[in-house]
């Protein structure tokens, strides 16, 4: 078959042809495409789908720290916990089935606890002997019937002269009832006190009647009301100069109870231990 050769410039002409015709076809398409989508308007913008968007960068995974180690526990105490469960377990069987095996395997168990328990005192004693420090026999107050004696007569010697330092700018108020048998009681252990002690006693009479030993008492007023006295016999410790009152007790008291509390009572600890007890109230300030 023979090929026909075009001409150059025909075949650059049927090029050309060629090339508008697909940008015709392409133009076509476009406004299609436009007339299709004019709801758009000639200016929008679109996000891009969800696949094309820039994800954040992952965090770079942190290997999680291996938890420490737990120390290992001492033999000695993974014996006595084992011993102790041994010991709860087997009582409970015997109470849940008292059968004379269960109870004896448990009375034997127990035993064998009980003499632990009486070798670790007996060395713990020891151990007190020869250390003073840890010794409780020798702390606070003594056990042994000639130590107590000397513990409490250098504690009597002590607190009364505490007392009579107290004494300077303190006195004691002595509230009682003339028909009652306790404040009449009281009253000669309180006027003893203070010719021993140099710590003035003010008794003040609630209901107006007299105290014998005590041939200046006064009558109540108000201060009974004030202090919310509503027992006698009732003793206080008051400060003139600063109208501070403290309450030492009610009913009848032996004289190291009053030397007891009245050296607690006006120890330094005592307002922060109990503040709510002490009061203030306006009282002359010479002793009355």
């Amino acid at each position: 078959m023979k090929r026909f050769a075009f001409p150059i410039p025909v075949r650059l002409a049927l090029a050309l042809a060629s090339m508008l015709g697909a940008s015709a076809a392409s133009a076509q398409d476009a406004a299609a495409r436009y007339w299709s989508d004019r709801w758009r308007g000639w200016h929008f913008y679109e996000d891009p789908m969800p696949e094309e968007r820039e994800r954040p960068p992952l965090p770079d995974k942190e290997v999680p720290a291996a938890p420490p180690a737990l120390p290992a526990k001492a033999p000695e105490l993974v014996e006595f916990e084992r011993l102790q469960k041994t010991l709860e377990d087997t009582r409970n069987i015997a109470i849940m089935r008292p059968t004379e095996a269960n109870v004896r395997r448990y009375m034997e168990l127990e035993s064998q606890v009980v003499a632990r328990a009486s070798y670790f005192a007996d060395v713990a004693q020891r151990v007190a002997w020869a250390t003073p420090a840890l010794d409780p026999t020798l702390q606070g107050r003594p056990v042994n019937a000639k130590a107590l004696e000397v513990f409490e007569q250098t504690e009597l010697v002590d607190r009364s002269h505490s007392i009579a330092e107290l004494g300077k700018d303190h006195v004691l108020f002595f509230f009682y009832r003339s028909d009652c048998p306790y404040c009449h009681a009281f009253a000669p252990t309180l006027a003893a006190f203070q010719a021993r002690h140099g710590i003035q006693v003010v008794a003040i009479s609630v209901d107006g009647g007299p105290m014998p030993g005590f041939p200046n008492a006064r009558a109540d007023n108000g201060i009974a009301s004030a202090l919310k006295v509503t027992q006698v016999p009732a003793v206080f410790l008051a400060q003139p100069f600063t109208g501070k009152i403290t309450p030492i007790g009610f009913g009848v008291l032996s004289e190291s109870q009053l030397l007891e509390r009245i050296a607690v009572v006006s120890g330094p600890q005592a307002a922060a231990m109990l503040p709510g007890t002490t009061q203030r109230l306006a009282l002359p300030q010479e002793a009355p």
